[in-house]
């Protein structure tokens, strides 16, 4: 059997430029692996199956179902797996768990299977998965464009700890979509913070909380009707800036000390607050 680690991600930049004429959003994004991670184990079987430790993941619409069912065809393996996901990142969180389990999927049968594929070949096929799955093929630190699929890795990343707040807000059906729709004229921006910050990176700065910038906070806190309200006790728990995750609802913040991100996850938790902790990511990580 093989286990495959799926790690959670933040955005520390995501901007959008404006649409695109196939309908899409042009983005630019500095993306962050983090060490809160789905696990995913595989063995070889017949045909492809999935099985999950919540009932409520539908098997074939999952994206490990559809990695799994995408690689077996691209790579005319007679065979298949047996695939069990088990959930630590919270599902439609902003997370993008769904994303970083499908990347596992295709790392994970790859070396099953003994394919032999390098990133690059599999990167296509991450692609048409979805927009964050390119990323997780690589993990660690890296700048992202296009819908989200054109990656680069950054050769540094940052060193902190992530405090995540998990609203546990009904799901929005479409959530990002709606996001995306919501966005005006005014919230598009040009690439500047994500340039900045890939700046910032490479010289190996502290990471400076200005530049630290989401395009979805000017409407996820009108689509999001109480989210505004989790934001304003995350401060008042006693951190310095918080910002939207991903598409959200999650919130977070990087702090450098492991004392005072504990006493701040402590905090929330004391208040019933669903609150996660975690450290970034240098590089992706392997099977174990």
């Amino acid at each position: 059997m093989l286990k495959v680690l799926a790690p959670a991600k933040i955005n520390l930049t995501l901007e959008v430029l404006g649409k695109r004429p196939d309908g899409y959003h042009e983005v630019r994004t500095i993306i962050h692996a983090i060490d809160l991670c789905d696990v995913l184990e595989l063995e070889p079987a017949l045909d492809i199956q999935v099985k999950a430790d919540i009932a409520e993941l539908p098997t074939e619409a999952n994206l490990v179902y559809q990695a799994a069912r995408l690689l077996k065809e691209f790579s005319a393996y007679p065979q298949g797996a047996c695939l069990k996901l088990t959930k630590r990142i919270p599902a439609a969180a902003g997370l993008g768990g769904g994303s970083s389990d499908a990347a596992a999927a295709l790392r994970g049968l790859n070396k099953l299977w003994r394919l032999g594929l390098s990133t690059e070949e599999l990167l296509p096929l991450a692609a048409k998965l979805g927009s964050d799955v390119p990323f997780f093929l690589y993990g660690g630190a890296a700048s992202a464009e296009g819908r989200g699929e054109q990656v680069t890795p950054l050769r540094k990343g940052i060193k902190a700890w992530v405090v995540l707040l998990e609203p546990g807000l009904p799901r929005l059906p479409d959530k990002t979509r709606q996001l995306y729709t919501s966005l005006r004229q005014n919230n598009f921006t040009r690439g500047e913070f994500t340039a900045k910050m890939a700046d910032a990176l490479a010289q190996g700065h502290v990471l400076n909380a200005a530049l630290v910038f989401n395009a979805f906070e000017s409407v996820a806190f009108e689509v999001f009707r109480t989210l505004g309200d989790y934001r304003e006790r995350f401060l008042a728990a006693g951190a310095d800036w918080v910002h939207l995750a991903g598409s959200g609802p999650t919130l977070y913040t990087l702090i450098e000390d492991k004392q005072k991100a504990e006493r701040l996850c402590e905090s929330l938790t004391g208040q019933g607050l669903k609150c996660y902790l975690a450290q970034t990511l240098d590089q992706r990580l392997k099977s174990v």
